[in-house]
């Protein structure tokens, strides 16, 4: 049984169009006949809703219409307790999934309906179906030309018939055969935002364009030789990597802007050749990536590594007053403020008195 299994799922990943991809989830895609239900990316992958709620807004979206969806009657289906779905049930009523309206019977009884919404945006903002095309009016048939000309209108009296002769001609019919107007389709607003953005791109999404692989700054023979050694040697290292001739051209720039920045031959064939995906189908492009991807920055001067100066603060000493022994700041000894003061009103009065 092990064998049987193990060959359905090689089998299974071998019929996947184009290359695996090096990690994460690989869908194997089996298309349901009956018994599925069809559930939004807006709910399997909404930012703000736990596993939890999303797994019970399943369950409850791929029940039929009457089943008993409260707390016990869910707690008995799903190994989850009632705490964990009341809570998930909560979640799911604060975002418009889930909620319970109130009505009344007939006879005057009220009940609570459980109403489950499987796309709630769509209900705070619906779509506005597109205005019809009229499709182009047909060209009347000649056998229908008579009954076209029985429309009641208000017919001009009738003009006195022309002598036959050579130079009279039968008036211009007028053109039936071009097709009526058609006036211009309404003009529809903008459609609002939506009110959720799903994180994952749909696969149709146009992919941003590779960055280049990079070169150096200043090429030289020097570095493009050390370049194509390099790569050359490296199937000496990893057999995988036994590249072409027009392979090594193609990456030998980049691998002469990781040497002009000081990068180490052994650090750069070990960046290239370690933590390989199996299996490895496209090893130049794989080289290509990492030189691209892991480009380090150039080596900084000695001029960068230098710690900037501290602006000089000056400071003003403590001096000492020397008439009342008082601490006082001053770029030179003397006196204090009030010793300075006193002395001067001294003066005055001297000058005064005398």
């Amino acid at each position: 049984m092990d064998t049987q299994q193990s060959t359905a799922l090689t089998r299974a990943l071998a019929e996947i169009p184009g290359p695996l991809p090096a990690r994460g989830v690989i869908h194997i895609v089996i298309p349901h006949a009956d018994r599925f239900t069809i559930v939004g990316n807006h709910l399997a992958q909404h930012p703000d809703l736990s596993c939890t709620a999303v797994g019970i807004a399943v369950r409850i979206q791929s029940l039929p219409q009457g089943i008993e969806v409260g707390i016990k009657a869910l707690a008995a289906r799903c190994r989850e307790g009632e705490k964990r779905i009341a809570a998930a049930l909560r979640e799911l009523e604060a975002f418009g999934y889930l909620r319970r309206v109130r009505d009344r019977l007939p006879s005057g009884r009220f009940i609570t309906r459980t109403v489950f919404c499987n796309h709630p945006t769509a209900l705070v903002h619906p779509r506005r179906p597109a205005a019809p095309q009229r499709p182009a009016a047909p060209a009347p048939h000649p056998a229908s030309a008579p009954a076209l000309a029985q429309v009641p209108t208000s017919a001009p009296a009738p003009a006195p018939a022309p002598a036959p002769g050579p130079a009279s001609a039968p008036p211009p019919e007028p053109d039936m055969s071009a097709p009526p107007p058609v006036p211009p389709p309404p003009v529809l607003s903008a459609p609002p935002a939506p009110l959720f953005v799903p994180l994952v791109p749909p696969p149709t999404a146009p992919k941003p364009p590779p960055a280049p692989l990079p070169r150096p700054n200043e090429p030289t023979p020097e570095l493009d030789r050390a370049a194509t050694a390099l790569l050359s040697d490296l199937r000496r290292h990893a057999p995988q990597f036994t590249l072409s001739e027009t392979d090594i051209r193609q990456l030998a720039p980049g691998v002469a802007a990781w040497l002009e920045r000081a990068a180490q031959p052994d650090a750069i064939r070990r960046i290239l050749t370690t933590d390989l995906p199996h299996p490895l189908r496209h090893p130049a492009k794989l080289l290509k990536h990492r030189l691209t991807a892991l480009l380090p920055p150039p080596l900084p001067g000695s001029h960068e590594l230098t710690a900037p100066a501290r602006p000089r603060i000056a400071v003003t000493p403590f001096q000492t007053c020397d008439g009342c022994d008082r601490v006082f700041r001053s770029p030179t000894p003397g006196h204090c403020r009030d010793c300075r003061e006193h002395r001067a009103h001294r003066s005055e009065a001297t000058r005064t008195a005398a």
